[in-house]
């Protein structure tokens, strides 16, 4: 606690776990700070941050709650839930954690994340502590496999609880959008809010962290509700059977033999990682339902499947 305070303080961005995923973190107020997280991530510059904050209270010294996102402010944190917020006139946030936009992501982390903000007395600016658009770490060795010598700190509090990015919603005229599904299932919100919650629209404009086309990818392709393995390809598999050529896959994890969608969030950066090491050039992906925490593991999988804005190739 104390070598990660110091760090932040110095303006330094420290690798630190959190309930969902490792973030890359470091003070919401200090430009040069906020640039080394950019830097250490080689992160798009549109691509917003979410800003950490202990409470409510830290959170309305920069941003402004509408009755309906303080509602899902006092039932959700601290946990995994990001409010997209309007931004209060003359805050401190620096512009690039909001890309330049009006409004800002935030949310309360439950643990250790608490306690260093609580600690350093100001928000944090957290992504993934990832190379953009590669696969989040959920272990202290994924972040340090994934940056290296990109930063100089990582602070290993073990393999996460959560597994995925928190859900990020944005309340617009008493309505409630679904801006990125996560670590909160979506009809657990709709059981707060009694309503259903809005989806973004394909092509909408970025208004939070997460809503890249192609993100969290491997080096591998990853081939989609796979009925059967090809030749050559690993498996990543969902439930107690395997589909056709499971056998002869160059490697096989299972998300959840149980078809339990809450173990197979937790365990879905990870196993992807793990296969994509193995060397095989496709992961084939078994179907995995949307209900549940399975709507973000899909919304994970599009997106590492997607085509890449660097080759325009299938991810």
């Amino acid at each position: 606690m104390a070598q990660a305070k110091a760090a932040l303080a110095a303006g330094d961005a420290v690798a630190i776990p959190t309930e969902t995923v490792y973030g890359l973190a470091a003070d919401a107020t200090n430009g040069e700070a906020v640039a080394r997280i950019f830097a250490a991530k080689q992160r798009p510059s549109f691509n917003p941050l979410i800003c950490h904050v202990t409470d409510i209270a830290m959170a309305e010294a920069f941003a402004t709650f509408d009755p309906l996102s303080r509602r899902l402010a006092e039932a959700f944190w601290p946990g995994a839930l990001t409010l997209v917020l309007p931004l209060k006139p003359g805050h401190a946030i620096h512009p690039l954690v909001t890309a330049g936009l009006e409004t800002v992501a935030v949310r309360a982390p439950k643990g250790f994340g608490a306690e260093l903000i609580a600690a350093l007395g100001r928000p944090l600016a957290a992504p993934s502590a990832n190379r953009s658009g590669r696969i989040s770490p959920t272990s202290a060795q994924a972040v340090a496999d994934s940056l290296g010598d990109a930063i100089s700190l990582v602070i290993d509090g073990g393999a996460t609880q959560v597994g995925v990015e928190s859900t990020i919603v944005k309340v617009e005229d008493d309505r409630i959008r679904l801006l990125r599904p996560g670590g909160v299932a979506a009809e657990a919100i709709e059981a707060v809010a009694g309503q259903t919650l809005l989806r973004a629209e394909t092509g909408a404009a970025i208004q939070a962290p997460g809503m890249l086309a192609s993100h969290y990818a491997p080096t591998a392709r990853m081939r989609l509700d796979a009925d059967r393995v090809e030749p050559g390809e690993a498996l990543l598999g969902f439930g107690p059977k395997r589909i056709e050529g499971a056998d002869k896959a160059a490697a096989v994890l299972v998300l959840s033999q149980a078809g339990d969608t809450v173990e197979a969030a937790a365990k879905l950066f990870d196993y992807m990682a793990r296969l994509d090491a193995n060397g095989a050039a496709c992961i084939a992906v078994e179907p995995i339902p949307h209900d549940g925490l399975g709507e973000a593991i899909n919304d994970r999988l599009a997106r590492a499947a997607a085509p890449r804005p660097e080759t325009g190739e299938k991810g």
